[in-house]
This record gives structure tokens, C-alpha cells and sequence, in this order.
């Protein structure tokens, strides 16, 4: 019987494990799906906005995936520094598949950067989302509540959109999310009414989906303005026909913004283009803005700094340039590329494959796709080890994994432990007066798996 171990629970993961127990070239592997967490699901579960309940609605067929009889999950156990090793890992599972994301930001490497005021989007994504890792009160210590009227995001994805949005929102429309109650209590008292988010480049190569940007025209009392002369640098705004489907629904969506008459609402949110950040500037300790430099197309795809600078007054600044992989203590690692050296999934060690060792996902790829472009690169990571598992099942490996796993003082969070945290969040939730409330930190989710 193939023993399997895959590392992470996040929708690369949960995939891998799929198509290990859907397939049928090697009757009955068994998969434990381990994680540092004492939550499953990833970036479902800590990296989607609170208020994007379709997309965490996803939760439920990565549910489906860990509650199979061949699958077991196992939460709270750290692999590699600090944790369990990588070599032991591997020496009680035929295979394990490392499906770890991309865990560190990109930094601007600009000059102020790291005053206090300024953070990674991910800092306040993790916050908002009520990661055990985030500070509970990181951004009432920052001088959120009360001291910040405007707000710079730097970055035009995704993510960048959630955390304008959310930075918009008003606490009524948050408040029947699972959003951390002291989370809940900060964005309660916000001030902000003027939301940047500004992009090094032009409207035709930003990175958000068309449904995300819509989204910012629906907000209450919200408006989005576009500015029409940034619109006009880009070669491609006035003729949009040859961009790919989603680029050219983004620019109709802005040209739209761009031609409507300003509707003096109490927030807005400004989209601006061509400006590529220089410096945080620094406000008595603290960011009281940022300067950019105006930048134009250069004809290949890029731009070219032209000398013109703009400073943009904020209290806030959320940078997000986006992810990069970070080594794990005893896999190889490409420094430059942020993952795992592999070929078709398999971990490469000075250039040969490593046998029983694998990757999927973004420590696989890079931080690039969306959810579900996580499945097809599971699959072909899962056919590659199916492809080498005549000789994997010739190691010697324990009967059961999780009892050499206890041997070494490990006391993981099984589901029935997981199930526990749900209740617990579901009874927070209604002593608060509202829905599933998430628990934000270590002691309480640990303390609600065990029953306490």
C-alpha cells in the first residue's frame, strides 16, 4: 500500500490528495494531508476576502476531499526548521509531495519602506482573515483607528483590490462576515476616505480579474475614480481589441469610470496608472506618504522612468507586489526563482530526481494563477509519483506514520479536533450576535481543537 505524505492543505494540496485517492494505476494509497496550521484549507481559509463568501464557499469541496476514508488530515505539525525534519518526514511515508505555497512578500526596496504605517497587503490580509500568526492588534498599534484618512496600495492584482475594498467597506456590510471581532471593532472606527491604488504600469496589464474590479463600482457610498489622461498613456487603452478577453473587459469597466461625472460621494477609491513608487516619506516617525515617479511605455511591454515625480499623501500604505517562495531546511532551493528545483514535480537534487520527494503548487511554479490553476499542476506532480511507484513501495516505511509521529511528541489536530474549532467559532459567533466569527490566534484554536 502507497503512504503519502502531503505537505500543506491549501487547494494544491487538497488537489494532490484528490487525484492520489481518485485514481485508479495504484489501488488504495493512503494520504495524510499535514500542516503547520491546526486549520485546513490555506489561502481559502486566510487569504480570501471575508466578504468573497462564493469564493470561500470553495471550502466545502476541499471538505469533501479531507473527509475521504483514505485521507487523513493532520494539523499543527511544523515541517522542516524548527520542526520535524525533512529527511525523518520522507523515512515514514513512501512519498511526500510538498505543496508549502509561497509564504514571504515581495519588498519595493524603497527608502522608508519600513515605517511604522507601512506593511506587506499580506500583513493585512492575515489580520483581517484572523491567521494565529498575525498580531491581534497590529493595525490599532499602527495608528489605524483614528489617525488615517488616506491610504496607498501599491499593486494593481487581486489582492490589491481586496484590501482597497476592504479599507471601503462600511461595518455593516462587514459585519455578517467571520471577520475577527477586534478586526471588526478597528475597521468600525476608520476614517479612511480616500483609497490609492496605484500601478506601475498602464490599465491593459493589470493583474485583477474584471469581477474583482467591478466589485469596487458596487461598493455604498464609495466612488471610483479613474483619471483619463493616465488612461490615454497606454498604447493599448484607445484600441483595446487585441488584448486577451479579460484585459480588454478591464479597460471597458475603466473607461466607464473614467467618463462618469464626479458623484461627490463620502469615500472614494482613486485608480491610478504609470507610477512607479521611489521613496515612503517620512512624517515624524511615521508614512505620511509616498513619492512616485511618472512612468511612460517604452514600446516592449515595459516603461521608463521620466523624471517627473508626484507625492501622494497617506497615513497608510499597503504594499502588493506580490509573493515569493522561502527555503524549506533540508529541500533545495532556486534563490533566484523562489521555488523548488523539480522536473514535472519531482524534487531535483544537483540535477537528478530525488526519489519520494515531489512538489505542487506555488513552491512548484511560482506564485502564478488562480485556485484552480492548482489542479492541473497537482495532477501532473500526482502522475509523476504514480509513474515511480512500483519503486517507492519497495522502502520500508511504518504501518501507520501518525504513531512515529506521537513517538516524537507531536500532538497533531486531527478533523475530529478541526470539527471542534468549527463549533467553537460557530458558538463565538452567536455570543457576539453574529455569524461563524473566526478565532485569531494560537492558544484559542488549539484550546477549541482539544476541547478546552
Amino acid at each position: 500500500m502507497l503512504q503519502v505524505a502531503v505537505v500543506g492543505s491549501g487547494p494544491s494540496g487538497v488537489y494532490t490528495a484528490q487525484s492520489l485517492v481518485q485514481q485508479d494505476r495504484v489501488p488504495g494509497v493512503r494520504v495524510d494531508v499535514i500542516d503547520r496550521l491546526p486549520c485546513p484549507y490555506g489561502l481559502v481559509r486566510y487569504g480570501v476576502a471575508p466578504d468573497h463568501e462564493k469564493i470561500k464557499s470553495l471550502q466545502n469541496n476541499l471538505r469533501t476531499v479531507l473527509e475521504h476514508d483514505r485521507v487523513r488530515f493532520l494539523g499543527g505539525i511544523d515541517i522542516g526548521p524548527g520542526g520535524f525534519p525533512v529527511a525523518r518526514l520522507l523515512g515514514l511515508y513512501h512519498a511526500v509531495v510538498y505543496c508549502v505555497g509561497a509564504a514571504a512578500d515581495r519588498k519595493l526596496g524603497v527608502p522608508g519602506e519600513d515605517l511604522p504605517g507601512s506593511h506587506s497587503a499580506t500583513e493585512f490580509v492575515s489580520w483581517y482573515s484572523a491567521h494565529p500568526d498575525a498580531a491581534a492588534d497590529g493595525f490599532v498599534g499602527s495608528g489605524f483607528v483614528g489617525g488615517v484618512e488616506s491610504a496607498v496600495v501599491i499593486g494593481v492584482g487581486n489582492v490589491a483590490v481586496d484590501v482597497a475594498r476592504m479599507l471601503a467597506r462600511g461595518v455593516d456590510e462587514l459585519r455578517p462576515t467571520d471577520m475577527p471581532q477586534a478586526a471588526l471593532g478597528v475597521l468600525a472606527e476608520s476614517r479612511v476616505r480616500e483609497v490609492h491604488m496605484v500601478g506601475r504600469r498602464g490599465p491593459s496589464q493589470a493583474r485583477f480579474t474584471t469581477k474583482e474590479l467591478r466589485e469596487l463600482g458596487s461598493l455604498p457610498d464609495t466612488e471610483v475614480i479613474v483619471d483619463p489622461a493616465e488612461l490615454a498613456l497606454d498604447p493599448a487603452y484607445a484600441d483595446p481589441s487585441g488584448l486577451p478577453a479579460a484585459g480588454r473587459r478591464n479597460v471597458e469597466v475603466m473607461r466607464g469610470w473614467a467618463e462618469r461625472p464626479a458623484q461627490h460621494l463620502p469615500r472614494r477609491i482613486r485608480l491610478r496608472f504609470f507610477l512607479r513608487p521611489v521613496a515612503v516619506s517620512d512624517a515624524v516617525g511615521r508614512v505620511g506618504g509616498v513619492r512616485f515617479e511618472r512612468t511612460l511605455p517604452d514600446g516592449r511591454g515595459g516603461v521608463t522612468g521620466s523624471g517627473q515625480y508626484e507625492d501622494i499623501p497617506a497615513q497608510l500604505v499597503l504594499r502588493s507586489v506580490g509573493y515569493r517562495g522561502v527555503p524549506i531546511d533540508g529541500l533545495p532551493f532556486d534563490a533566484g526563482l523562489g521555488t523548488v528545483p523539480h522536473l514535472t514535480g519531482r524534487v531535483l537534487r544537483a540535477g537528478a530526481a530525488s526519489p519520494g520527494e515531489y512538489v505542487a503548487g506555488w513552491i512548484k511554479r511560482g506564485p502564478t494563477g488562480v485556485i484552480g490553476t492548482n489542479r492541473p499542476c497537482a495532477k501532473e506532480t500526482v502522475q509523476s509519483l504514480l509513474d515511480d511507484a512500483p519503486a517507492l513501495v519497495q522502502r520500508d516505511v511504518p504501518d501507520d506514520p501518525l504513531s512515529a509521529l506521537r513517538d516524537a511528541g507531536l500532538r497533531p489536530v486531527e478533523w475530529q479536533g478541526w470539527l471542534s474549532i468549527e463549533r467553537a467559532e460557530a458558538e463565538l459567533g452567536a455570543a457576539l450576535g453574529r455569524g461563524v466569527v473566526k478565532i485569531p490566534d494560537w492558544a484559542g484554536l488549539l484550546a477549541a481543537a482539544r476541547g478546552a
